[in-house]
């Protein structure tokens, strides 16, 4: 995608493509089928089964729509020769069949099921699943009523540490509509890549899984303007001033992150082991350790000292919560141009959360409050990256906003390298971590090229777009075995 050499045979184009009609497959066995239970077990089970496996079968199709256009559908077992023949159906006419299964979700799942509430799908999981893929298709009345039915249930509510909903030890938790649950018991943990690369080098992993600069500076200050605007931010100290979320998402530094003080900079070649007590070699600045954080940034978001105990993590992955129905209301009625007092306070619930206070108390966090659909809008975008960092959220947003040309079109930045040269170009002249705020457009990207000019940071590799990745490959086996399957357009 960052090269814009996307093509049929990558994994990313045939493993989603597998997986969602493997998925689609059983859903139809178990719809085809569910018939033969009929007097075996009471209405509601039978409704409930018949609710998931119509769930399933939506959001796989959701996925499909959104990332490959027209697909081929199917509501039926096929054989591999009925299946080689079936060509792609138009986009416009499977959305509204997709909806069609969402609504019968809603209407066969419970409210809940008490302690397996989030595991498996509830209604309030199917209407807010209809939102978003509505939201997707542009097809905001829809997606307006479905979160705002979904919000109408009263059966959830945004969790007040915004932190605590990320790590390991949190499970059931009102603000999770649907997640898949993991169990180090049951053997099914977070992939043992991720767990390495997202624990700092101090604490045994590589650390090499890293934030970008431009997530960085795309968290507001405390008063609620971006960097490049707010007299609060101070490029010395990038952290101090902002939303609460940036130093809950990623780690500030010279505080304490996973059992070690974070420092990358490379004037600390020795930081404290809070487990000892005493200084040791830091690993974690590319003085010492070359191959630590290029940008100087790591994930906190989650991550925790549990993390390193054996490296076994049941984090639930998080496919819905709360505050994305939240987010979704509000977008949907900005783009109906239908912005009242439920729109701004959907915003500000979120928001106000991240300061951790109630959304009435508007002395405590930066309140949004302009009706304007254009400022509103550009609002709504930034909050979504505030909040849903790291939640793989952010190349569906800028995909359906279609803002990738603009994403695409700028370079990535690292620090100084090596080591030596960022200590005589930055550090001995005062200029760490970044000598001034790089300038923030309208869609909240930042753009460093000033500072690349000034011989502060370095780039360190080029983005492509190209348009045609608007819409995924059709996967080239599909095309190699099937006549009838026709690719994407420029693939």
């Amino acid at each position: 995608i960052l090269d814009g050499t996307m093509n049929g045979q990558q994994y990313e184009v045939y493993a989603l493509w597998q997986q969602s009609f493997k998925l689609i497959a059983r859903a139809n066995t178990m719809l085809e089928n569910i018939h033969k239970a009929k007097g075996s077990v009471t209405q509601e089970v039978y409704d409930r089964y018949a609710g998931e496996a119509y769930f399933c079968r939506a959001c796989k199709y959701a996925d499909l729509l959104f990332f490959y256009g027209d697909v081929p559908y199917q509501e039926e077992t096929i054989t591999i020769s009925e299946a080689l023949q079936r060509g792609r159906k138009p986009k416009a006419e499977v959305i509204p069949l997709v909806y069609d299964d969402f609504d019968k979700a809603v209407a066969g799942l419970p409210a809940s099921y008490g302690k397996d509430e989030n595991i498996h799908p509830t209604k309030g999981a199917a209407l807010a699943m209809k939102a978003r893929f509505a939201l997707y298709m542009g097809d905001y009345e829809i997606a307006a009523q479905a979160a705002k039915a979904c919000m109408d249930l009263n059966l959830y509510s945004l969790e007040s540490d915004y932190a605590k909903l990320f790590k390991q030890s949190t499970k059931l938790n009102d603000e999770k509509v649907f997640v898949i649950p993991r169990s180090i018991e049951n053997e099914v943990m977070l992939d043992s890549w991720i767990v390495k690369n997202g624990l700092p080098r101090n604490a045994g992993g590589y650390g090499s899984y890293n934030p970008s600069w431009d997530l960085l500076a795309s968290y507001l200050c405390t008063d609620g303007l971006p960097i490049d605007e707010s007299p609060l931010f101070d490029p010395k100290n990038p952290f101090k001033n902002r939303d609460p979320r940036c130093t809950m998402t990623i780690v500030e530094f010279n505080t304490e992150h996973c059992g070690f003080e974070y420092d990358p900079s490379p004037a600390a070649k020795t930081v404290m082991n809070y487990t000892t007590g005493k200084m040791q070699s830091n690993q974690d600045t590319r003085i010492v350790n070359q191959y630590s954080s290029y940008t100087g940034l790591l994930w906190k978001k989650g991550i925790d000292a549990s993390w390193a105990v054996d490296q076994k993590v049941e984090q639930d992955y998080i496919i819905m919560r709360y505050a994305d129905v939240l987010l979704i209301y509000a977008e949907a009625m900005i783009e109906l141009n239908r912005i009242d007092s439920s729109v701004l306070e959907a915003i500000n619930m979120v928001r106000a959360r991240a300061y951790g206070v109630n959304v009435t108390a508007t002395d405590s966090y930066p309140v949004v409050t302009t009706t304007d659909q254009t400022e509103l809008r550009r609002a709504l975008r930034i909050e979504r990256r505030m909040e849903f960092a790291m939640e793989n959220q952010r190349l569906q947003d800028l995909m359906r906003w279609k803002l990738m040309d603009k994403v695409m079109s700028k370079k990535v930045y690292m620090m100084l390298y090596p080591a030596s040269l960022l200590i005589e170009k930055v550090v001995s002249q005062g200029d760490w971590f970044w000598p001034f705020a790089p300038d923030i457009d309208e869609n909240g990207l930042a753009d460093f090229s000033k500072l690349e000019a000034a011989g502060k940071i370095a780039s360190i590799a080029e983005k492509k777009w190209d348009d045609r990745q608007y819409l995924w490959p059709i996967p080239t086996t599909e095309i190699q075995i099937n006549t009838n399957m026709k690719q994407n357009p420029n693939y």
